[in-house]
């Protein structure tokens, strides 16, 4: 029962985590929007760059890719709030049970995978060049933000035993 209720509380704590990153994007828009401003807009990568044709400077664009951004952290937290809930409603049933209430965690640590790892590693960091701005550089952040939801997601997936 110990494991079972440790996968529940690692759900419950990133759910929270995501839609408390959600809810402060929403509440201070203005300075996180600053960072997606930035980042789409290359204006902080190295002078001269041969990437700089990828730049995103139409104010529309970075506000669309901004609202698609807390979209994803909102959706990834009430997966996870979903499948938290579907983990303990599930607590006392057969190890089959408890694993097929895992579907809700698996879906929303896969969402934020993408988010934090494609959309910030690999769109922001790689195509936007965000690794070469000093001062609007987040892959550090999502780096610990999607290890985390991997590793919640390695430990959630491992087998479960019937309870005796």
């Amino acid at each position: 029962m110990t494991v079972r209720l440790a996968k529940i509380v690692m759900a419950l704590s990133l759910a929270g985590f995501a839609l408390l990153v959600a809810f402060g994007n929403l509440v201070d828009y203005g300075s996180n929007f600053a960072f997606v401003r930035h980042v789409l807009s290359m204006d902080t990568t190295f002078p001269d760059n041969a990437l700089m044709g990828r730049a995103i400077t139409r104010p529309v664009l970075w506000h669309a890719g901004y609202a698609l951004i807390i979209a994803a952290e909102a959706v990834t937290g009430l997966l996870l709030v979903v499948g938290a809930a579907s983990l303990w409603r599930a607590r006392y049933a057969s190890a089959m049970a408890f694993q097929a209430a895992k579907r809700w965690v698996v879906a929303g640590c896969t969402l934020g995978f993408v988010l934090w790892f494609f959309g910030f590693m690999a769109v922001g960091g790689e195509w936007f060049a965000m690794w070469q701005s000093k001062v609007w550089n987040g892959q550090e952040a999502a780096f610990r933000f999607y290890m985390a939801l991997l590793g919640v997601l390695v430990f959630v997936n491992q087998p479960d035993t019937e309870l005796a």
